[in-house]
């Protein structure tokens, strides 16, 4: 299950109708995944587990569900890094 270039494409070109469009199309605990970072900011996965009530297994599948589609970013955290940080890519 590989994202096609065109999606990569219209995920870092989306404006407000076509990220609606990609989000649209995830499944239910990618779509939450996704508002817990629009309302909080960057998270840990762990972080992102406690504030959705998600099992970490789950929010690890949603945000590769996300990270695929070009909507979410990461990088591996300055206070711990074994953990990522993830957010909302602009």
């Amino acid at each position: 299950m590989s994202t096609s270039d065109s999606e990569l494409e219209r995920a870092s070109d989306a404006d407000g109708a076509d990220r609606d469009a990609l989000i649209e199309e995830l499944p239910p605990s990618s779509k939450l995944v996704y508002k817990v970072l629009e309302y909080e900011g960057s998270l840990t996965q762990e972080e992102i587990a406690a504030e959705s009530r998600l099992c970490s297994r789950t929010v690890r599948y949603a945000l590769g569900k996300l990270e695929g589609r070009g909507l979410v970013d990461s990088r591996v955290s300055l206070d711990d890094a074994r953990q990522s940080k993830y957010w909302i890519d602009d």
